[in-house]
């Protein structure tokens, strides 16, 4: 953005995200402007994401207000105004003048701020917004996940979905008492459990760099499921290790504090400039490379490998609600295919009687389950290796784990994934 053009508020900046989204088909972490002031582009992407994850309930307010669809932007304005207003209880007057301002900034959007400015009082009238049925997954996704789970089982994640995500951190191996000591320090700024695996769940909103032990790298983001795969590799001192698809680089900080030798591989340098920075933070030592998987060669097959395949990423929807919007029936014919070849090419750079986790964050049984059960047949010298209970979750018929966002309920649910620990013999 040009220095001397102003930088957009907060809810202008949030106007834009949901565009990029509905509109444009964009992923809402990949429209933010960096450039953006951090506490208005942290405000923004919140008032995005709580939008989107009430769409459905904010276009039922509005039907009945509208007598035809208004142009995307003033959809889009009046969506995020009811929101706002009945989600996020910010004062009616308010939004209703931010938005009727916002709509004559929009071209050919002046002839709009007089249904902007009524039909959003009428909206604040509205009682029984809580009551508002749970927003449903498209019809393409429910089917799979209804034929994969059940209708109960899918209308539970579908309220996960709706409830949104927790803040969990993973801590880096400390002595018991320091553990003590910065878990007491992080209870003190905010309400604190410890989940099955170890991980920190931290309730309600938190300034992540202002917590506890950030700034000293003790910790990292990372949600409980997703610190599965690591902890189920179980990489040891001196093991050579390689972290395919590396980036942002939580399960690259897990193994590297198991005193293991990683590798951290990803195709994406944006992606990795995260993981460099978070390895930076915490200290911990890794070697990097940007490269195609398919493509690279290493210098010698690795005693372990984590593969955390590129996927749908069905089951952090709770936690991106622009998903839904964004993925298509059409997308799994390619990951699928994708996440096979990278499976047999891993296998290709796994030494004999090495382990390997799979591993996707996916609901649906092609992208995990199915991958594993034909990788199993491809390949005659590939077993599974046996799994203790997993700490939370379910174990699969084949000898694998599955996590479903209405696990772990009453502590506010995890992220749906599929995790299988496979050895060449």
């Amino acid at each position: 953005m040009p220095a001397n053009r102003p930088q957009p508020d907060a809810r202008a900046l949030a106007l834009r995200l949901l565009l990029a989204v509905t509109q444009d088909g964009h992923m809402l972490s990949d429209s933010a402007p960096d450039s953006a002031d951090p506490a208005t582009r942290a405000r923004a992407l919140r008032l995005a994401t709580t939008t989107l994850r009430h769409l459905q309930r904010a276009d039922a307010v509005l039907a009945p207000l509208l007598r035809k669809p208004p142009p995307p932007e003033i959809q889009a304005l009046l969506r995020l105004g009811v929101v706002e207003m009945l989600e996020l209880g910010e004062a009616a007057h308010g939004v209703v003048n931010s938005a009727v301002a916002q709509a004559r900034l929009v071209r050919g959007g002046a002839a709009f701020a007089g249904l902007v400015n009524a039909v959003l009082r009428r909206a604040a009238q509205t009682e029984g917004w809580a009551a508002l049925p749970v927003p449903r997954l498209p019809g393409w996704l429910r089917r799979r996940l209804v034929a994969a789970y059940g209708q109960e089982a899918v209308a539970a994640m579908e309220a996960a979905h709706l409830a949104g995500a927790p803040l969990d951190l993973t801590l880096r191996p400390l002595p018991d008492d320091a553990r003590a000591a910065l878990t007491g320090a992080l209870e003190a700024a905010a309400s604190v459990s410890t989940l099955p695996g170890g991980s920190l769940r931290l309730a309600g909103g938190a300034q992540v760099s202002a917590l506890p032990g950030y700034a000293e790298g003790q910790w990292w983001v990372q949600d409980a499921a997703a610190a599965l795969p690591a902890l189920l590799l179980a990489a040891r001192p001196g093991e050579t290790v390689l972290d395919l698809c590396a980036a942002p680089g939580g399960k690259t900080m897990q193994l590297a504090a198991t005193g293991a030798s990683v590798t951290a591989l990803d195709m994406s340098e944006p992606r990795l400039k995260r993981l460099r920075a978070n390895m930076s933070r915490t200290g911990l030592q890794a070697a990097i490379l940007c490269a195609d998987a398919l493509e690279w060669q290493p210098p010698a097959p690795f005693d372990a490998i984590l593969l955390d395949a590129p996927c749908s990423a069905t089951g952090t929807i709770r936690r991106h609600p622009d998903l839904p919007l964004i993925r298509k029936p059409g997308d799994l014919a390619a990951l699928t295919a994708f996440q096979a070849a990278l499976l047999d090419r891993a296998l290709a750079m796994l030494r004999p009687g090495g382990r390997l986790v799979y591993c996707t964050c996916s609901l649906l049984p092609e992208e995990g389950e199915a991958q594993v059960s034909a990788a199993l047949a491809r390949h005659s010298d590939l077993r599974l290796m046996p799994l203790p209970a997993p700490p939370f979750g379910d174990a699969t018929p084949e000898g694998g784990w599955r996590t479903r966002p209405d696990h772990l309920t009453a502590q506010g649910g995890v992220d749906g994934f599929y995790i299988a620990l496979l050895t060449r013999s």
